[in-house]
């Protein structure tokens, strides 16, 4: 006669309850993670480091830095192009570093945005 409700050998509520602390344990692990990532500065600079921008983890401009040779009242697009150059440099790289702190909880499944079920 075939045993009625519960899981079939008897061990799965054990490998369940196990399953569910280690997704925790991740879950607590990538919220470190990410908190240590937005309180990180990045900064990189263009035009040989006339203009030099930091962002935060956040995403955010916390910082705007520029030469005296920068500001040319005649030539205001090249200054627009450094900073921009700049911003998206500082940007890059707080995404390459997003990415990399991620991966070592998704073993590089690429699941970044949620799971695939």
């Amino acid at each position: 006669m075939a045993k009625r409700g519960g899981f079939p050998g008897g061990g799965m509520p054990g490998n369940m309850n196990n399953l569910m602390k280690q997704a925790q344990k991740m879950q607590r692990q990538m919220e470190e993670s990410q908190k240590e990532l937005e309180e990180k500065e990045f900064t990189a600079s263009s035009g040989g480091g006339a203009v030099e921008i930091t962002v935060s983890g956040k995403k955010e401009i916390t910082k705007v830095k520029l030469s005296e040779e920068a500001v040319d009242p005649d030539d205001i697009e090249t200054l627009e192009d450094l900073i921009m150059a700049a911003a998206n440099e500082a940007l890059r790289k707080m995404e390459e570093e997003s990415a990399q702190a991620m991966s070592k909880f998704t073993g590089g499944l690429g699941l970044g945005g949620g799971f695939p079920f």
